[in-house]
């Protein structure tokens, strides 16, 4: 199927200039947009709070993700368990954290309530804010430990002492974010509500930082190695405008992203790299076409070369990029959520992709050709 008439000849490269001028500035703006807004990071990392939940009735995963919004939590993340009915994994941004101010309250509170000759060995505070480990040097009474946790404005489940050692350790579960979570969808769903939470995980900044550092890595060395790969399948010269590229579309992708304050996490990762695999296929199908034409028209000039080429690919790239389009718009507009971010990350990647085959890839690769391949040999 030909969609542009065979024998037709675009000069591309004549508005090569203005072109890359134009990317350049959104390129720059995408990347200022990463320190100002910023982006819209999700739980993964963030931080929030996981529970897995199993529910007393039949309910649907977009029920649950409905009730939490209701209840105020905003872009809960709701995934069925697998192998086991009305059993599902919720995440939400909301975390029981104490902060330092009111854990230095917390411990005055504690160190007041203290009989005399009585005092506060060690003060430990859980990560996540839902518990909280004492040692006194000498007997103190749990319920005197639990009315001074309540006297600071803390919930407090249970509280209890634990086997004494060289002081006397005291344990306080404190009310939190899955406590709340799980009494808000029991009052709204009765009977269908969720039993006891199975397991709560809190995931904190610092493990955030942690799988936001790895998935830059991950960007990175999938670039690196797509660069080495370029390299040996055609020639160094091909390198560097096929990396620019993959750079631009991540760049301005996510640039896109922060714009419209989507959510950033593991997917939109997971979408990145997948825009990386889509957009060197679709330069590399444009390469290879140079590089032939490259053997049979050894008269005429890389710029000519490139217009030639991409000329007789337009069909090709047209085709593939607008059936590709039209699938992930289906999955757009009937997706859940998690699925229409993923979809909007493709859909912008997959545009601005086709764009940089065409008018970053080859134009860099002319420019190399130009500044250093034929300079080196006239010399």
């Amino acid at each position: 199927m030909e969609m542009i008439k065979p024998g037709t000849y675009i000069d591309f490269m004549a508005h090569k200039t203005k072109i890359i001028g134009m990317s350049l500035t959104l390129a720059s703006l995408s990347l200022a947009s990463l320190f100002f807004p910023g982006p819209n990071y999700g739980i993964d990392f963030a931080g929030g709070t996981e529970l897995q939940l199993h529910f007393g009735g039949d309910i649907g995963a977009g029920e649950v993700r409905q009730q939490l919004e209701t209840l105020g939590y905003r872009r809960p993340d709701v995934v069925e368990v697998q192998g086991r009915q009305n059993e599902y994994i919720v995440r939400v941004r909301e975390v029981s954290a104490i902060p330092d101010d009111q854990a230095a309250q917390i411990r005055t509170a504690i160190e007041s309530a203290l009989p005399a000759g009585n005092t506060l060995t060690r003060f430990k505070l859980s990560p996540g804010g839902d518990k909280l480990t004492v040692e006194t040097s000498a007997t103190w009474s749990v319920d005197a430990y639990k009315s001074a946790l309540e006297s600071a404005g803390l919930e407090v489940r249970t509280a209890n002492a634990l086997s004494p050692g060289e002081n006397h350790p005291y344990e306080a579960h404190l009310i939190g974010v899955a406590d709340e979570l799980v009494r808000g969808l029991d009052a709204a769903l009765g009977e269908r509500g969720p039993q006891t939470p199975r397991s709560v995980e809190w995931v904190g900044p610092k493990a955030g930082q942690q799988l936001r550092d790895a998935a830059i890595k991950a960007l990175l060395y999938a670039i690196a190695f797509i660069m080495v790969y370029v390299a040996f399948r055609f020639d160094l010269r091909f390198a560097p405008g096929g990396i620019v590229a993959l750079i631009h579309d991540v760049l301005i992708t996510l640039g896109i992203y922060v714009l419209v304050q989507k959510e950033v996490n593991l997917t939109t990762v997971a979408a990145l790299l997948t825009i990386l695999g889509y957009s060197i296929n679709d330069t590399i199908v444009v390469y290879d076409r140079i590089r032939e034409n490259m053997s049979r028209l050894r008269d005429k000039p890389l710029s000519e070369l490139i217009n030639i080429s991409t000329s007789q690919m337009l069909s090709r790239t047209i085709i593939t990029s607008g059936t590709t389009l039209l699938s992930v718009m289906a999955f757009f507009i009937w997706g859940t959520p998690v699925i229409k971010d993923i979809s909007f990350a493709l859909f912008c990647g997959i545009l601005i992709g086709t764009y940089s085959s065409i008018y970053i890839a080859a134009p860099i690769t002319e420019w190399m050709d130009t500044r250093f391949f034929n300079k080196a040999a006239r010399a």
